[in-house]
């Protein structure tokens, strides 16, 4: 009896602990190791595989739509998540005021949507009337951690221009109106960063959190530019990728990518035989 009630009291621990959001996962430490010498470069081309039909729904809050709470104004009311290219999911976080519905399109031109990376987040406004970031400046939106349900919000400022990606700019605490403590995180935009890649440096660093059975969430965080006639891993799961730290904590684990060479062309005259 003793031991179930110390089991479920650290259940509860677990239940209540605030945890990071993916997309301000990124430990600075983690950029700095370098690649071991035995790593295999084999030139590989991961091959795409058929799509699978059906879009995975998952909900931020219960388990479907009448669960959810009301959407705040500019705040994401879906994201779509299409890092793989296999079996994109969808995550449903807030419902739209007067029965609009939050768009769940596999694409960005419905004018709700702002694309970063290889993730879709959907508002309920339109897209259009947003301004736009300046670069490091302007906070381009903010994830606020709610501590009662340990689910987050995050609510669009402005769009950042094109060809750019977002980037943790600060975390601050603030209060909840019941008087919680939590976390809010502010992004900021960047040129997508041009620097080459020096000897035995990652070129792309991936965060991956378990949401589901079959479902992984993962932020890849490019770090440097291959050189020419090499390419980085868009895939944790690549050749040329090595398991980095894994942080119980968060539920996270990291993984380096390193730049792997391009396998050569290969020509064949008119009339060739196999």
């Amino acid at each position: 009896m003793q031991v179930l009630s110390v089991t479920l009291a650290w259940l509860c621990c677990v239940q209540g602990v605030i945890r990071t959001p993916l997309e301000a996962f990124r430990p600075s430490a983690e950029v700095h190791l370098r690649r071991p010498d035995k790593l295999p470069f084999l030139p590989h081309k991961r091959p795409v595989p058929p799509f699978k039909s059906g879009l995975k729904i998952l909900y931020q809050t219960g388990v479907s739509e009448d669960d959810l709470p009301a959407c705040r104004p500019r705040q994401v009311c879906s994201k779509v998540d299409l890092y793989d290219t296999a079996q994109p999911w969808l995550e449903k976080k807030c419902r739209c005021l007067g029965h609009r519905p939050c768009s769940s399109e596999l694409t960005a031109d419905d004018n709700h949507t702002l694309a970063d990376k290889t993730t879709l987040y959907k508002t309920c406004e339109p897209v259009k009337r947003l301004p736009k970031c300046r670069y490091f400046k302007d906070p381009a939106w903010t994830i606020y951690t709610l501590p009662d349900s340990n689910a987050t919000q995050q609510i669009i400022s402005c769009h950042c221009p094109k060809m750019s990606v977002t980037y943790l700019l600060k975390k601050l605490p603030y209060t909840t109106p019941g008087g919680e403590q939590g976390n809010q995180y502010q992004f900021a935009c960047s040129p997508i960063s041009r620097l080459r890649c020096s000897r035995k440096e990652p070129c792309k660093l991936f965060s991956v959190r378990r949401r589901h059975e079959q479902i992984d969430e993962v932020n890849a965080n490019t770090i440097c530019q291959c050189p020419r006639d090499h390419s980085c891993p868009r895939h944790h799961t690549e050749p040329g990728v090595l398991a980095g730290v894994t942080y119980a904590a968060e539920d996270i684990r990291t993984y380096h990518g390193y730049c792997m060479p391009e396998p050569p062309e290969t020509y064949r005259f008119v009339g060739e035989k196999d």
